[in-house]
């Protein structure tokens, strides 16, 4: 039996196993880390590079390694202290990523991800002292406990999107979790129309215009400013401490809402933005959404809610992603197993994230009713790391 099965092998299941096996390092031979792609980082790498992004939004003390120094320790070693960037020491993509190899390195997880995903979990109904998982490969995995480490979710797919009747060719429209800068063809000349007002429809714009298109940002509120997706007394006591004390999950959940409130762009890329702007390649329309898009003549005809119309090439949706139990596939088979509270379709953790009744621990945006709104990020990885080591641990 495995002590330990990870499902996911992202920056949050690195921070996990690092905690692990720096307080239990016998436990190696215990620990099970499986992602379909069978590296570390497989995804992340691979959204850092689709959409360009230069450097994280983290500051330097986030990242995988249980020292919350050891980054910048890392890029003063190697004489890449100009890769951390700003008061923040926000690390670029490519010094984060060596670094994390150097964590993977150090901690001897190099081989640890198996090429597989969990297909099915089945609970003992004796209690939760173990379960089975069934992989991707058909092998069967009895384990002590299960940690879902996945990450992403489901496509948000704005109401007049999913109601266009006219066909179109696959590339005419894409949600931004299927875009990839380096692989899109033609865009030189062409009109895109991007809807959204977070980071990632900033990162798709330049990417754009960086290949010739003319774009037109369309957001439904300001285009709003933000260092940080959530404020930064969110990653320390300052308003954790209050958010702990709060029994009431409804009201944990509008915080969590109000905190993150919806999406933001950092001021480096406003700048760019702004300067896109003054050469004529990006249109900016605030307070501005679609009402329907009509595929015509090899063209969109798109007409807004404030009665204006655009004329595009493309359409690209930056508009984030569903993040819930019902979205979720292993989750969905736990609900059904042993049925729990769900707020706004967000599940109610013990405090070591466990799903009740189990020895499922969840980590990501799905535990942000015990961590708060930074659960999805690196700061939300270490917080819930420590808490199921200390759950391992004491068991």
């Amino acid at each position: 039996m495995a002590e330990l099965v990870i499902a996911g092998a992202g920056p949050q299941a690195l921070t996990l196993c690092c905690q692990l096996l720096q307080k239990r390092p016998q436990w190696r031979r215990q620990l099970r880390v499986l992602d379909p792609t069978g590296t570390w980082l497989s995804c992340w790498h691979s959204q850092m590079r689709r959409y360009e992004i230069p450097w994280l939004r983290s500051p330097s003390s986030h990242h995988p390694h249980p020292t919350p120094h050891a980054l910048r320790r890392y890029a003063q070693e190697r004489q890449r202290s100009l890769d951390l960037e700003g008061p923040y020491g926000l690390p670029h993509t490519s010094l984060f990523a060596d670094f994390c190899r150097s964590v993977v390195a150090d901690f001897q997880l190099g081989s640890h991800v198996q090429a597989a995903s969990v297909q099915q979990i089945r609970l003992d109904q004796a209690g939760p002292a173990s379960l089975e998982v069934t992989l991707s490969d058909g092998a069967v995995v009895a384990a002590h406990r299960l940690v879902i480490a996945t990450g992403a979710g489901v496509p948000v797919l704005p109401s007049w999107a999913r109601t266009i009747a006219a066909p179109h060719p696959a590339e005419a429209m894409q949600h931004s979790q299927s875009i990839d800068l380096a692989a899109c063809q033609g865009l030189r000349g062409q009109h895109i129309l991007i809807v959204g007002g977070g980071l990632t429809s900033g990162h798709l714009a330049l990417g754009a215009i960086k290949r010739g298109a003319r774009v037109t940002l369309l957001c439904r509120r300001d285009l709003r400013s933000k260092h940080f997706d959530a404020d930064p007394g969110w990653l320390g006591p300052n308003y954790l401490k209050t958010f702990r004390a709060e029994p009431c999950w409804h009201r944990r959940r509008q915080q969590v809402l109000e905190a993150r409130d919806g999406g933001s762009i950092t001021p480096q890329l406003v700048a760019k933005l702004h300067q896109a702007r003054q050469q004529g390649s990006l249109q900016l329309h605030e307070h501005c959404e679609v009402e329907e898009a009509c595929w015509c003549a090899g063209q969109w005809q798109i007409l807004c809610r404030d009665g204006s119309r655009q004329l595009a090439d493309r359409i690209w949706l930056a508009t984030g992603l569903h993040q819930g139990v019902s979205h979720h596939p292993l989750l969905r088979q736990l609900l059904e197993q042993r049925p729990i509270e769900l707020i706004d379709d967000q599940p109610a953790l013990t405090s070591d994230l466990r799903w009740p009744g189990t020895n499922v621990h969840l980590m990501g945006g799905l535990s942000a009713l015990r961590l708060g709104p930074a659960a999805r990020n690196l700061f939300g990885g270490r917080e819930a790391s420590q808490r199921i080591c200390r759950a391992a641990m004491k068991a």
